[in-house]
Order: C-alpha cells, then sequence, then structure tokens
C-alpha cells in the first residue's frame, strides 16, 4: 500500500481528496448477512475462504506470527512509523485521563455513594479494511481498552 501525501492543497481540492467510496447499505445488507451467515455456521473455515476470495491471500494461520510482525516493524517506513508512535502516545495520554477515581461522598451518617468504572473483561475490535484501512481505528479502540483494563481484547 503506498501512501498519498498532499502539502497544503488548495481548498477546491479538499472534497476530492476526502471522498470515499460509499456503497449503499442496501447494496451490501444481503452480501453481509450471508458472510456472517456462513462465518455462524462454517466458523474459521469461513475466513480462511474470505482471505483468499476478497484478499487473494492463502493462509495457513488466522494469527500475526512473530516473524510476520517483526518483518512488518522492519520494512515501515520511518516516518510513518514516528507518526504512529506519536498518535499512540497522544491517545494513550488521553485516555489515561478519563480514569475516573473513586470519589466517595457520604450522604448521611453511615451511608457512602460514589460512581465506579470496571473494565469490560472481554471486548472484541471491529477494524474495518475496506479501501482505505486506518490504522488509527486500532489505536483508538485498543489503548482505551488495555487502560480500562479490559483482559482479553480480541
Amino acid at each position: 500500500m503506498s501512501i498519498k501525501i498532499y502539502d497544503r492543497p488548495h481548498s477546491s481540492t479538499w472534497s476530492n481528496i476526502a471522498k470515499r467510496p460509499t456503497p449503499l447499505v442496501a447494496d451490501i445488507g444481503e452480501k453481509v448477512s450471508e458472510i456472517l451467515e456462513n462465518v455462524k455456521s462454517t466458523g474459521d473455515l469461513a475466513l480462511y475462504e474470505y482471505a483468499l476470495k476478497f484478499d487473494n491471500a492463502r493462509l495457513d494461520d488466522l494469527r500475526v506470527s512473530l516473524e510476520e510482525w517483526n518483518n512488518a516493524l522492519t520494512n515501515l517506513d520511518m516516518n510513518l512509523r514516528q507518526s504512529i508512535d506519536q498518535a499512540r502516545s497522544n491517545i494513550h495520554l488521553f485516555h489515561k485521563g478519563q480514569i475516573m477515581k473513586k470519589n466517595p461522598v457520604s450522604t448521611m451518617p453511615g451511608i457512602q455513594c460514589w460512581r465506579e468504572s470496571r473494565p469490560i473483561e472481554k471486548v472484541g475490535l471491529y477494524i474495518p479494511g475496506g479501501t482505505a484501512p486506518l490504522f488509527s481505528t486500532v489505536l483508538m479502540l485498543a489503548i482505551p481498552a488495555a487502560i480500562a483494563g479490559c483482559r482479553e481484547i480480541i
């Protein structure tokens, strides 16, 4: 995937630059239902089939291996890596500041009330691919889940 960089584009080009293909929900609803039903009935087998059909990828495993991970990091453009690291840092700092501390209030003698937040034990993150997969979506979903203390993030 190559990244196209726009440096101070004229405002008249903004709408064209930001345009995304947006099929109507009615056009894709039947296909999505079919895919969901197939995944529900055949599980991971359907995922392997769809990887081949949509991405032309013949997978041996659905998990990313350590070797694949390291290879991706090695081949990642340094400027992009720094941008991702900066985004991660900013998102982490922002969401870390949202942690609520227990602040008990005595409403009457012997009665204390407070608000308490607890993490969801298991959380599944949906990262759409489409024509413009955004790594920022992974960051904006996974970082808050990790900060909240979710035990299993998928």
